[in-house]
């Protein structure tokens, strides 16, 4: 079977090429084969949202970081330090709040406090829907293993049908 990327049972199905037989073990072979197929690409789709999810964490524990050091500056300086603009952007991207109590622009340590929390629970987020996604990529592939040995089974069952006919017995 080669690759294939078609996200469709019949566009699967047409792409499986087990000979030039139509018994019912190799239909239900062929079926079997494209259930996998789409299984893995769910699989597949799910992984990279993963990797886009772990990607996006580690953005917010750098601005996590970020935020503790410009906290623990306002806090030493008895003062406010400003929030920079690729904190600015990277919050407006992901629909996070950020204290505007006083000036937009200058935060004091406990403004910074209430920005932490918002990046915490953002990243906290990021983490659960991770862990989700990682029971849907074991579902499927718990899914395109069985599909696989259901295949596996109907060929088997298939040629031990020809066999039979060939020996005569």
């Amino acid at each position: 079977m080669s690759q294939v990327n078609n996200t469709s049972l019949s566009g699967i199905m047409n792409s499986i090429d087990l000979g030039p037989t139509q018994s019912l073990q190799m239909l239900f072979a062929k079926l079997n084969l494209a259930q996998a197929q789409l299984a893995k690409n769910g699989a597949m789709d799910n992984i990279k949202k993963i990797q886009d999810s772990q990607e996006a964490q580690k953005e917010c524990a750098a601005m996590i970081q970020k935020a503790r050091e410009l906290q623990n500056t306002a806090k030493n300086n008895n003062g406010t330090t400003d929030m920079p603009a690729d904190m600015k952007a990277f919050f407006t991207k992901n629909n996070l709040k950020w204290d505007t109590k006083g000036n937009d622009d200058h935060h004091n340590k406990d403004e910074w406090d209430y920005n932490i929390q918002q990046l915490t629970s953002y990243r906290d987020q990021l983490g659960t829907d991770t862990q989700q996604l990682m029971v849907f990529v074991q579902d499927f592939m718990g899914q395109y293993n069985s599909y696989l040995q259901g295949a596996n089974s109907a060929i088997q069952q298939g040629n031990q049908t020809l066999q039979s006919l060939a020996t005569g017995r």
